[in-house]
This record gives structure tokens, C-alpha cells and sequence, in this order.
């Protein structure tokens, strides 16, 4: 029994609390990930896990060892991978995570210019807008937006995004533009849920900040789906503008509030603290970091 694969059964299933998830994690099945974690045991003479008929806990040993393990694989991983790249070619699959629209909207293109170059790679792209927890999902390296308040993460700063207040010249036709952000408060707007404060919306002009709070008929908790909206004439969206600039190009949205600056952020790649990344994962945060100047301003 190779101790690479049980040290890899182990740390899936104490990560993940179940044999069942760690199964899956590792593309396994439930018996061999069992198995491989039981050898384990019996090689270092003691019990790693606690089992329980609904999940598994840490023994002592099993803590000592979670801690120190993911290292010790990350290590040897990143050793094999750099000497087999190194004369074959970047190999190997990448596990990618990433908001949904940024996701829809420009990553997944990212990876296909990517992958013309490497063709040895291959490519899981999990989108999600809640901030996935790396180690137990297997990720290798997420995308996010705006401020990572994760200290357990590695972050690269790849670029920076803008919003902008949009709408249909129709909905504009009938209701008026609005001329201050207070004037807001008397339109439909659409709500993001999935922004920190859904209802309040900023805007700095000369240094001063001025929120201005809304309501609306449409709550939904997706950047793409408030900006379908908007373009149908339902209101007005808050939108980021990598989303919106073909909308605006065609003319189905058109910009409101322009003197004002509206809520950004950095667009970063993040990655677990204290592993050293395989020579892939480098070379797509390295590609990333050229190729994000493509996102409309």
C-alpha cells in the first residue's frame, strides 16, 4: 500500500468529516478511501479517526498528523509536478473557483485562451457565489471580488472593478433620469442580495460619500440576473460594469449617475496559505494577472 495515497485518504476524510465526502473529493470509492485510512493506521500504530455512524472526528494523533500532512503532500506534489512539467509540459488537472457572473462573464474565456497553450492541462471550473472554503472543496485557486477577509489565504491582486447605475432608455422614458442618488428612493431598483449591504448603495463624489438606500419588486441574489432585468425595463441595476459593457455598447442600458463613483475592488487569485504551488498553478496565476486588462474599464 503506497503511504502517499493513504496519507491523501486521511486528509480528505478529516477535512471533509465524512469517508463519503473524502471519497468524493479524491475521485474514489467509499471502501478504498476507508481502507487506505485504516492501513494507515495500523502502519503508525495508533487510531487517527473517531468514527460515529453520521461523520468522523480527530483523535490527538489525528490532529498532530492533520497539521503537519497537507504540507508534506503539497511538497511532494509540487516536486513531482515541476520534474514532470519540466520535460513533459504542464500536465495535470487544475481545480478553478469563481463568482458566477465574473465566472460566466470572463473566466471561463480565461481558461480557454489558457488551455490553447497547455493542452496537457485539465480544467474543473466550479462557480459559486459564496466564498468556498479551499481545502475542503479541493480547490487549487479561486478568483474573487472585492476585500478577502480570510487570513488562512495567499492572495494575488490581479486587477481592479468598477460599478456603474444602469437602466433601459425606456424605464428612463417613462420614470426620469434620477439626478442624485437620493432621488433613488423614489425608483425601482433592483436588489443584488448577494452584495454586503443589498440596500444600500454608495456613491463618492469630491470626497464625500453619500449612500443612498433602495427598494424594489426584484430581489435576486445574482449580478447577471439584476442586469437581465434592467434590460427589460424593470428598473435600475447596480451593476459591475465587466458585466454590463456589451449592454452598453448596444444601447440596452445606458449609464445614470455618471459624476459619481461607484463601488469597486480588487479582482484577486487566492490560494491556501502555506502550500507551495505547483508550477500550473503559477503559471495560470502569472497568465491571469496579463490576461484580466481584457475586462472593460
Amino acid at each position: 500500500m503506497d503511504i502517499v495515497d493513504e496519507l491523501k485518504a486521511f486528509v480528505a476524510t478529516a477535512r471533509t468529516g465524512s469517508f463519503t465526502a473524502g471519497a468524493a473529493q479524491l475521485g474514489v470509492s467509499n471502501r478504498l478511501t476507508s481502507k487506505y485510512v485504516a492501513e494507515l493506521e495500523s502502519r503508525l500504530g495508533t487510531r487517527l479517526l473517531q468514527r460515529t455512524t453520521r461523520k468522523v472526528g480527530l483523535t490527538p494523533a489525528g490532529e498532530d498528523l492533520l497539521a503537519r500532512a497537507p504540507a508534506v503532500l503539497d511538497e511532494l506534489d509540487a516536486l513531482l509536478s515541476n520534474v514532470s512539467e519540466g520535460s513533459r509540459g504542464l500536465t495535470g488537472i487544475i481545480r478553478v473557483s469563481a463568482p458566477v457572473t465574473f465566472g460566466e462573464v470572463y473566466v471561463a474565456g480565461m481558461l480557454a485562451r489558457f488551455a490553447e497553450a497547455h493542452p496537457g492541462l485539465t480544467f474543473d471550473l466550479r462557480l459559486d457565489d459564496r466564498y468556498v472554503d479551499l481545502a475542503a472543496d479541493g480547490i487549487d485557486l479561486a478568483f474573487r471580488m472585492g476585500l478577502s477577509e480570510t487570513l488562512s489565504l495567499k492572495t494575488r491582486k490581479l486587477g481592479t472593478f468598477q460599478s456603474s447605475l444602469v437602466a433601459h432608455p425606456d424605464y428612463m422614458n417613462e420614470h426620469g433620469a434620477p439626478r442624485t442618488p437620493d432621488d433613488l428612493s423614489r425608483h425601482a431598483c433592483i436588489v443584488d442580495t448577494n452584495r454586503r449591504q443589498p440596500h444600500r448603495w454608495r456613491f463618492r463624489k469630491d470626497g464625500t460619500e453619500v449612500v443612498a438606500q433602495v427598494r424594489g419588486r426584484f430581489h435576486v441574489n445574482s449580478a447577471r440576473a439584476a442586469i437581465e432585468l434592467a434590460a427589460a425595463g424593470m428598473g435600475i441595476a447596480y451593476a459591475p460594469r465587466f458585466a454590463i459593457a456589451d449592454m452598453l455598447e448596444t444601447g440596452r442600458l445606458v449609464p445614470l449617475l455618471e459624476e459619481f463613483e461607484m463601488d469597486g475592488g480588487p479582482i484577486t487569485a487566492v490560494y491556501l496559505e502555506g502550500r507551495t504551488l505547483p508550477r500550473k498553478i503559477r503559471t495560470l496565476i502569472d497568465f491571469a494577472a496579463e490576461d484580466v486588462h481584457v475586462l472593460p474599464e
